[in-house]
C-alpha cells in the first residue's frame, strides 16, 4: 500500500482577489477565494490573504507556495508594483516578513513564484502541455500572460523568448498589445463598431450564433493580429504547443483559426505544426503549478 500525496498549501494572488487552496497531487481539494482591495494599506491586502489562507486551517509551520504577479523580486520577496495599477502600498514591502507571522510559519516557509509561470508549470504537469518539450503558454483576460517553458522550467531571461518572458510588453501597430486584445479593448472595439457595450462573453456568443456578425470580426481582428505578434516568439522558442487559459480562452473555439492565421501570415511551417489548446484546468493551473514547483524546486 502507497502513501497518499501530501498536501501543499498554496495561493493565487490576483488584482482584486487572493485564492488559497490545498492541493493534493494533480487535484485542488479545498480553496478559499477573498475579494481584495488593491488600494488597500499593507494590513488590508496581506490580512486579506493571510486570511484565506487561515479559512483552510494549515497547521502552524505549513509550507506555502505563492504565485505573484510583476513586478517582483521572487527571492527577496519584495515588488515594486510600478506602472500596473495595484498594490502600490506594498511597493518595497517584505512580504516574506508580513506573511510569516500572520500564518503561524517561518519565513523560509514563505516562498513566491511567478504567477504565469506557476500556471504554465500546472499545464505542463497535468494540463495541455504535458508531453511537450517547449511549450508557450498564455493567459487571456483583462490582460495577456505568458509562460516560455522549456522541458517545464519557465524561461525569463534568454534571447528566444521577449523580455521577462513577457509578452503584454509586446506591440501591435505600434501600440501595447493590450490595447488590441484584453477584455477592455475587445469591449471597446465592439463599442466602435456598433454603439453598444457588451461583456466579451457576450460578444463571443453573438460571434457563435453568426460567423458573419460583427461581433465575429472584432474577436478575428484581435485575435490575428496576436497571432502576428506572437508569432516570431513562438518560433523563435521553436514551440511545439500553445496553450490559451483565462476568461477569454472558453471562446477559444472561434478564436484559434484567426490566432493561427495571424501566425501563418509570417510562420507558415510553423503556423502548421504547431499545437494551439485551450486550457481545462483554468483556475486550478496556476494552484497546482505553485505545488508542484513548492515540492520540486
Amino acid at each position: 500500500m502507497t502513501d497518499s500525496p501530501a498536501l501543499v498549501h498554496v495561493v493565487d494572488v490576483g488584482g482584486s482577489h487572493v485564492t488559497a487552496a490545498v492541493t493534493r497531487g494533480g487535484e485542488v481539494v479545498a480553496r478559499v477565494q477573498r475579494d481584495i482591495d488593491a488600494h488597500g494599506s499593507v494590513d488590508e491586502i496581506v490580512g486579506g490573504w493571510a486570511a484565506a489562507c487561515l479559512e483552510l486551517g494549515a497547521a502552524p509551520g505549513a509550507r506555502w507556495g505563492i504565485a505573484m504577479p510583476d513586478p517582483f523580486d521572487f527571492e527577496r520577496a519584495v515588488g515594486t508594483f510600478e506602472n500596473v495599477a495595484k498594490f502600490e502600498r506594498l511597493a518595497n514591502v517584505d512580504l516574506r516578513a508580513e506573511l510569516a507571522p500572520r500564518l503561524s510559519t517561518e519565513p523560509a516557509n514563505v516562498r513566491f513564484v511567478h504567477d504565469a509561470g506557476a500556471y504554465g508549470i500546472g499545464e505542463w504537469v497535468y494540463g495541455q502541455a504535458a508531453g511537450f518539450d517547449r511549450a508557450v503558454c498564455i493567459t487571456l483576460g483583462t490582460g495577456i500572460g505568458s509562460s516560455f517553458l522549456d522541458h517545464g522550467v519557465p524561461v525569463r531571461t534568454r534571447v528566444d523568448v521577449p523580455t521577462n518572458g513577457t509578452v503584454h510588453l509586446l506591440s501591435i501597430g505600434g501600440e501595447p498589445l493590450e490595447d488590441t486584445v484584453s477584455t477592455r479593448a475587445i469591449i471597446a472595439s465592439y463599442e466602435r463598431m456598433t454603439g453598444e457595450t457588451l461583456s466579451v462573453k457576450a460578444i463571443a456568443e453573438l460571434a457563435r450564433a453568426d460567423s458573419t456578425s460583427t461581433a465575429m470580426a472584432v474577436l478575428a481582428s484581435a485575435f490575428e493580429a496576436l497571432g502576428g505578434a506572437l508569432a516570431p516568439w513562438i518560433d523563435a522558442f521553436d514551440a511545439a504547443v500553445l496553450v490559451a487559459g483565462g476568461s477569454i480562452s472558453r471562446s477559444w473555439d472561434l478564436l484559434e483559426a484567426p490566432f493561427r492565421a495571424g501566425l501563418a501570415a509570417q510562420y507558415p511551417e510553423r503556423a502548421a505544426r504547431v499545437e494551439l489548446r485551450a486550457s481545462r484546468l483554468l483556475d486550478d493551473a496556476p494552484l497546482l503549478g505553485a505545488a508542484y514547483w513548492l515540492t520540486h524546486a
